[in-house]
C-alpha cells in the first residue's frame, strides 16, 4: 500500500502521518498505526473526517479514545469508533 499515483498524493499522506503524531504517547499509539494501516483504505469523505479529527485538542482526543467522554459531533464519534475498531482488529491479528 506504499504506491502513490502522484507526488502530491504522497506528500498529503506524509502530512497526515505527521499531524497524527501528537506528542502524547497514548494518542500516538492509537493514531499513528491507524493512519499507516487504514487511512488510505477510507473513502474521501472519511479521510476528510479523519483530518478534521486531527484539528481537535489532544485532551479532547484522549478523553474520546479512552471513552471518558463522547465527542459532541456525530461524525467525530463515528471516526473515533472506526479508529478503535481498526486497532482492535489489528491487535487480534497480531
Amino acid at each position: 500500500m506504499n504506491d502513490f499515483n502522484t507526488d502530491l498524493e504522497r506528500a498529503e499522506f506524509n502530512r497526515v502521518i505527521w499531524h497524527s503524531r501528537r506528542g502524547m504517547l497514548e494518542l500516538d499509539l492509537v493514531l499513528e498505526p491507524f493512519v499507516r494501516n487504514s487511512y488510505r483504505l477510507l473513502d474521501a469523505d472519511a479521510q476528510a473526517l479523519y483530518r478534521r479529527l486531527l484539528t481537535c485538542e489532544d485532551q479532547e482526543l484522549y478523553n474520546w479514545f479512552l471513552k471518558k467522554e463522547p465527542a459532541t459531533d456525530a461524525g467525530l464519534i463515528s471516526m473515533v469508533e472506526t479508529i478503535l475498531a481498526a486497532n482492535r482488529e489489528r491487535a487480534q491479528q497480531a
